[in-house]
């Protein structure tokens, strides 16, 4: 037995001895379900890293989106400009035998809401009405409820409250 090396475990008499030169092939094939395990989920970070890069540089900050409605003799227009949950924008009414209005609109985005201050002048004075849309998909839906008088602001009584009935759609457009 020159050149073997035997190993035998005392617990099991009847095994047989292992020898050297059938431990490297054992040895060569773990080696490599290791290195392929290795190399999955080094393909599988990458990927997820890849995947990252490409949402983050789709998602511009300061992105400008414009929407549009538009129903018989009424229109409206809105263009918006958000960096991360915050939104400012231009906001401007135009309703039939109404007297039109255009103003700026400062607020926060919460999920798939949009709730701002629109500060405008109708009348020749200035005002101030909470605003409040629900994106879903391309449309802005504007909301309505109960109001009030808050130190000379209108503001929603129960924002939970709102309805988003379809009356007033706003549709994405291209930015001019």
């Amino acid at each position: 037995m020159a050149g073997t090396l035997q190993y035998t475990l005392k617990s099991n008499p009847l095994r047989k001895p292992i020898q050297m030169k059938n431990i490297f092939p054992l040895l060569g094939v773990a080696a490599l379900f290791m290195a392929s395990c290795q190399g999955g989920t080094a393909k599988k970070t990458q990927a997820k890293i890849d995947s990252t890069i490409i949402t983050n540089s789709t998602a511009r900050p300061d992105a400008v989106q414009c929407y549009k409605y538009i129903k018989n003799r009424d229109t409206a227009t809105l263009t918006l400009k958000t960096e991360a949950n915050k939104v400012t924008g231009d906001l401007g009414y135009n309703l039939y035998e109404k007297d039109k209005n255009a103003g700026t609109i400062t607020g926060l985005i919460k999920g798939d809401t949009i709730i701002a201050n629109y500060t405008f002048q109708s009348e020749g004075q200035k005002s101030v009405r909470e605003v409040v849309f629900l994106k879903q998909g391309d449309q802005l839906k504007e909301g309505y409820g109960d109001i009030h008088e808050v130190n000379g602001e209108t503001k929603y009584k129960d924002l939970s409250k709102l309805k988003f009935d379809g009356s007033m759609v706003f549709d994405k457009i291209d930015c001019k």
